[in-house]
This record gives C-alpha cells, structure tokens and sequence, in this order.
C-alpha cells in the first residue's frame, strides 16, 4: 500500500511540474482576448491589403479580429448599423461620394489613411504620349476598361464627351482581371494599350506605367482613402480607435503587399510579414 502510495505521489509530483511549466510558458493573454473587432472591407487588392496589415496589428495587441468582404453599399451600411466596427475602404470625395453623403451624419470619419489615390487613363512608359489630349489613333482608338458601372469606367465614359479628338474612340469594358491581362500582353509585345487606371494597385509595382495628364480635369481631383468608423467606437474600443485613427501608409507601401497578393500569396501571412518588417512604423501608430 505504502509502495502504490508513493507511486501515486510522484504521479502528482509529476502532473502539477508539467501543469505548472505548461502554464508559466502559456501565451502572454490579458483582458482584451475578450474584446471582438469587426472590420469590413470592400474585396479591391487595396483594401484586402491595408484591412490585414489592421487586422495583424490589433491581434498583435490582443484583440480578435474577425475580417468580412461586403459589397460596397452594404458595407456602409453596416458601419451605420454598429454591424462592423470600421472599415479602411472609403475612397473620397470622388468614388464614394454618394455613400458618404447618405452617412456621413451616422458614421465617424477618421481621415485618411493614404492620400494620393487617383483614377485616370493610363498607358505603358514606353507609349509616346502624356495628354488625354493628345491622344490621336493609338491602340486602334480603343480604352481598355474594367467592368460597366464601375466609377472609373463612368468617369471614362465623360472624358470621351469632353475632349473632342476622342470623337471617334471607343470604351470596351472587361473586367478588372482581363484588363490587366490584356496589359501585360501588351508590354510583353511592345503595343499601345490605354486603360482605365487607378492607383494604389500592384500593376504599377509591376510594370512601368503612367497616368495621361487631364487637362480638363474630367477624373477630378485626387482621392483620399479614409477610415471610417461606427459611432461610440472612440468609447467602446478607445485603443482600436487610437490605432485606426493614426494608421497612415504610402501608396508605395500598399503596392508592395498588393504585388504579392495579387500573385496568389495568402494575405494575412503576406500582412503578417510586413508588420513584422516595419515595426518601427507600426509602433508609430499603437504610440
């Protein structure tokens, strides 16, 4: 008895060593696991890229992130609702002008997180041309677009009503996909192309590109991408808020994730590695 009793002693001995080891080196958790955040993005290779450069930072500071593609009328509304805490996919005060004047009273906004965003026509380096005015019969009179009802595409359709050598030229819509494939084709054969651009976007990591000047001004002025929040989130999620609120990055930046995601690479790990490679940066923005 004596002996299965020391038996069982070391058998306990044993269990509460590993217990105690097994929690010493358990995960450094605090209060915040409990806290959930919603983050809502519009499915653009831009936007995947800076909602899980978010989503990496605030886990980084314990907090779940639950991240949720929505249809671009849907997602404002669902900021309204209190359905998602935030979203970094406001592009303004051109291409979602009519959302932000519909919410603007029922949603926070916290300002741009990249400034410089643009649309416009663009062509490769190599093309012999810089002015939407200047265009004559390169690329058999043809503009390359993304898909119908797509802002850039509309805003396109009134440049070829407002500059008169463009009488003659045609808009074909695609989509996002083939128009970029369409793109690279061409560079590769050394063609004309002219599509419909915007930026940020990894094409413009990738090959070397530029924007017609805009005389007329017709795509208006640059864009801002914004933050935009629910209402109450500064009171219920004070260090989300302050985060949200100072993350800022370049177009640069953006493009460079974008390239990779854009190459199949999974965009939390692709996330991941660039939080943990601009460390400096991020800290800047929890600080």
């Amino acid at each position: 008895m004596k002996k299965k009793n020391k038996e069982l002693l070391s058998y306990l001995l044993i269990f509460l060593t590993l217990a105690g080891i097994a929690f010493y080196n358990r995960p450094n958790t605090n209060l915040k696991t409990k806290d959930r955040v919603k983050l809502g993005y519009v499915e653009w290779d831009s936007e995947i890229a800076s909602t899980y450069v978010m989503k990496n930072i605030l886990e980084d500071q314990g907090y779940r992130v639950v991240v949720t593609p929505l249809d671009n009328a849907i997602m404002w509304n669902a900021v309204r609702n209190g359905d998602i805490d935030a979203t970094l996919s406001a592009w303004l005060p051109n291409t979602h002008k009519e959302q932000y004047k519909d919410y603007k009273d029922q949603v926070v906004d916290l300002g741009a997180s990249l400034t410089g965003a643009r649309v416009g026509l663009v062509v490769p380096a190599y093309m012999d041309v810089n002015s939407i005015s200047d265009l004559t019969t390169q690329a058999n009179q043809t503009i390359t677009g993304v898909e119908s009802g797509a802002g850039v595409v509309s805003a396109t359709e009134q440049v070829l009503k407002d500059y008169p050598n463009l009488a003659d030229w045609q808009l074909v819509p695609s989509s996002s996909g083939a128009m970029v494939t369409a793109l690279g084709k061409a560079i590769e054969n050394g063609q004309d192309i002219i599509i419909t651009g915007w930026s940020p976007h990894w094409m413009f990591a990738k090959y070397d590109l530029k924007y017609l000047q805009d005389p007329k001004e017709s795509y208006g002025e640059q864009e801002e991408i914004r933050t935009i929040t629910r209402k109450n989130l500064k009171t219920d999620l004070p260090e989300v808020n302050h985060i949200l609120d100072n993350f800022n990055w370049t177009i640069e930046d953006m493009e460079e994730l974008m390239l990779r995601i854009s190459e199949g690479q999974d965009p939390n790990i692709v996330a991941r590695e660039w939080v943990n490679t601009h460390q400096k940066q991020v800290q800047s923005w929890i600080n």
